[in-house]
């Protein structure tokens, strides 16, 4: 038998003949026939990412990412687009297969820098004008330069360079446009995080108290043996001042780690998080984290809270006379996400959104320091809101169908909002505060993926039903491209991971849910927001906690029973399938029903007990199964999947990464050895990657297909399963040499 690794990659070669085939026409060759998503379609989908704001608010550079199937990778390119929408986005990197990431603005606001390995192997620095001309090389650092960032002065441009054993902080001279490049630090150990002061003045830093040079030059003979909870040296905070290079050090102790640097506007204060620093503290909920606050006039140190909750995310406003940060309700764990300010001169801390059920997201001070905008998801859509940090009054700002995100500049008062429905993918918009809460407001910045225009998409309909216990719950049916009412569709659930998580009214270009290439070719789709899932409030998040399976699996299939008595679901042609928690409940739906005609487990746990040790994080388990195992085993026993396998009938698709440090392999291992043993049919798929997710997109697409074909064989009775050489024999090979066509400006929507 051939290993995992070398099927895989022949599936993948394979997949990358037959996605090539389908590949959808450019630009110059688009007709007026829309047809369905392919799943080479979802592999060309473009992301949206890096998106900033000019300092004068008139341009904004963004990234997108785009497929490069000869290589298997994505690539990068940047475009700059102006906020006023008077002229369409400009794509200003063309390098293949090489990437340009990280733009950010001069404070002249015409130019840019950002770094790209196009002339190498290593992540180098360059400087762009953007009206025009080529991008100009800045930097030659030999293992190549990590971050960078433009003094507020504009006077500096500072970057980090090194092995990352030995990064040290360089300053290059804005005033020269020759000047070639000075090492700002000589620090004893590399510098980590960093950040400029805002009079432009110093930079502050973060640094392990030690290098373990053994350790290094063992890994570099191949003594590369892996210690597990290897000591590790604190961080603490340090600082260099621009006119003479000293440094100057902030913490100190062996017992905590410095995190989540945050300075004042007036460069009089900093803010950290602080984390008690134990070897075995891995996979905990570092439910010590504390928030600390420095007066950088004096060195006083002042502790802001004190408990047993993990706070993070320090922020000041504007005028930097507040400090806020999130931490969970009232100091404990678990519980919903709300933020917390003080003034930094001294006083008591406040809670705001303390009688709302929202949870914060992102969050940004306005430009005034009397509100902090703040996203959030309500059901299947997600919102900006305002709270006012005087009354506590929550304002709602977005009203949108879909998931609106982004950021907001407190410096040009402007907010960069990402949007994306179930029929438009993200996509970048900009709006002030006064026309947030009118799409026709919106001045529309990018459009990374014209080419949906092209398709048929599946129509999404927001669901609702009684469960069990009389509750009413909520989800999303997607159903078939040229759907006929009172016509009976197979189905596939869909169970999002999480839990903490939520389906939602985004765009479905990804390879964890394709719904609309089952929608292409006759499914219907549910993705029902069970019990434990977030927008619907902390008791209901929460109410798995100590009985983990059974509301959640009655909300479930509840559904389906709804969506079977409106006539929609063919109740012989149901199918399952979940990556994470999804693949959690997969595994428990496999082991308490045989309703269902196929389900595909992706990273899905089966035994708790063992679980609890093989993760990376152990708090949670704690959390949703009251205590550790071995204080509550009988518990453990009883939530696992593994108990009741013999109950097991379903044809079931096994994914995992093989690396994978959340729900690691033995997990699957065990399950695919039990329905091996018991004689039901399974396919195990195991994917060559040290991760919780598929990331290489030669994987992403065998478990699409692989995963597809399952359905269509047990659902819908196709005869095999993967037919290789046949494929082989009857394909072409994929023409190479056509140009992708720029992404523009317009399209059917505002």
């Amino acid at each position: 038998m051939k290993p995992v690794r070398t099927v895989l990659a022949t599936l993948s070669a394979v997949l990358l003949v037959i996605c090539l085939a389908l590949q959808v026409p450019n630009a110059a060759g688009q007709t007026a026939q829309k047809r369905p998503m392919t799943f080479m379609d979802v592999m060309e989908m473009r992301s949206i990412g890096s998106g900033n704001i000019s300092p004068d608010g008139k341009y904004v550079t963004y990234t997108i990412s785009i497929p490069q199937w000869k290589v298997g990778r994505d690539f990068t390119d940047i475009f700059v687009a102006p906020t006023d929408g008077s002229a369409p986005p400009r794509q200003m990197t063309f390098t293949a297969e090489k990437n340009e990431s990280n733009p950010r603005w001069a404070r002249d606001s015409k130019s840019f820098a950002f770094l790209s390995n196009r002339d190498g192997a290593t992540q180098q620095l360059y400087v762009m004008r953007i009206d025009g001309g080529e991008a100009r090389k800045v930097t030659d650092a030999k293992d190549g330069v990590n971050t960078f960032a433009f003094s507020r002065d504009a006077k500096w441009l500072a970057f980090s360079a090194g092995k990352t054993e030995e990064r040290q902080l360089w300053l290059l001279d804005l005033a020269k446009d020759d000047a070639a490049p000075v090492q700002l630090t000589k620090h004893a150990t590399p510098v980590g995080g960093w950040q400029w002061s805002p009079d432009s003045a110093r930079i502050f830093f973060l640094s392990p108290d030690r290098v373990d040079k053994d350790d290094i030059k063992r890994r570099e003979k191949k003594f590369d043996v892996t210690i597990e909870d290897e000591p590790r040296p604190s961080t603490h905070l340090w600082s260099v001042t621009l006119a003479d290079k000293s440094e100057k050090r902030w913490t100190s102790g062996d017992d905590f780690n410095v995190q989540a640097l945050a300075l004042s506007d007036d460069s009089n204060w900093a803010a950290y998080r602080r984390v008690r620093n134990d070897r075995y503290s891995a996979g905990t909920s570092q439910s010590d984290a504390e928030i600390f606050l420095i007066n950088l006039a004096t060195g006083d140190e002042r502790r802001v809270t004190d408990n047993n909750a993990g706070e993070g995310s320090p922020s000041f406003s504007p005028d930097s006379k507040w400090l806020s940060f999130v931490a969970p309700n009232d100091f404990v764990e678990e519980r919903d996400t709300k933020i917390y300010v003080t003034p930094v001169a001294g006083g008591p801390l406040k809670k705001l959104l303390g009688n709302t059920e929202l949870s914060v997201g992102s969050r940004m001070w306005s430009a005034d320091s009397k509100s902090i905008y703040f996203t959030d998801g309500v059901g299947v859509d997600n919102h900006w809101f305002a709270v006012n940090v005087a009354d506590g009054k929550v304002t709602q700002l977005t009203h949108e169908r879909g998931v609106v995100g982004g950021s907001y500049d407190d410096e040009t008062g402007l907010f960069l909002l990402s949007s994306s429905d179930p029929a438009h993918p993200s996509d970048y918009y900009v709006a002030r505060p006064e026309t947030i809460g009118q799409r026709s407001g919106w001045v529309r910045v990018s459009n990374a993926n014209p080419q949906i225009a092209q398709l048929q998409l599946g129509e999404y309909e927001t669901v609702r039903w009684k469960s069990s216990d009389g509750k009413m719950v909520e989800g999303i049916l997607v159903k078939p491209v040229g759907y006929e009412p009172g016509k009976r569709y197979p189905l596939i659930v869909q169970i999002h991971g999480g839990p903490a998580a939520a389906s939602m009214n985004s765009f479905s270009g990804s390879y964890g849910t394709y719904t609309n290439v089952f929608a292409g070719n006759g499914y219907a789709v549910f993705q029902p927001n069970y019990r434990g899932s977030t927008n619907y409030g902390e008791k209901f998040r929460m109410e798995i906690s100590g009985d983990y399976f059974r509301q959640g699996y009655d909300d479930i299939i509840s559904g389906v029973d709804y969506l079977i008595s409106r006539g929609i679901a063919d109740p012989d042609k149901l199918g399952m399938m979940g990556w994470s928690a999804g693949g959690h409940w997969s595994n428990w739906t496999l082991t308490h029903t045989n309703r269902f005609k196929a389900i595909s487990s992706g990273a899905g746990a089966v035994n708790w007990i063992s679980m609890y040790a093989e993760t990376d994080v152990q708090a949670p388990r704690e959390f949703y199964f009251k205590g550790k195992p071995y204080d509550n085993w009988d518990h453990y026993l009883e939530v696992s999947p593994l108990k009741y396998i013999k109950n097991a009938k379903t044809p079931t698709l096994i994914h995992v990464c093989n690396g994978d440090p959340r729900v690691p392999k033995p997990q699957s291992d065990e399950l695919h050895m039990a329905l091996k043993k018991l004689g039901v049919p399974t396919e195990y798929i195991v994917y060559p990657q040290n991760s919780h997710g598929i990331s290489d997109p030669r994987y992403q697409m065998v478990k699409m297909v692989a995963e597809f074909n399952w359905f269509e064989k047990w659902i819908k009775g196709k005869q095999g399963w993967f037919e290789w050489k046949e494929l082989l024999a009857t394909l072409e090979e994929p023409k190479t040499g056509e140009e992708k066509a720029a992404p523009k400006a317009d399209d059917d929507r505002p």
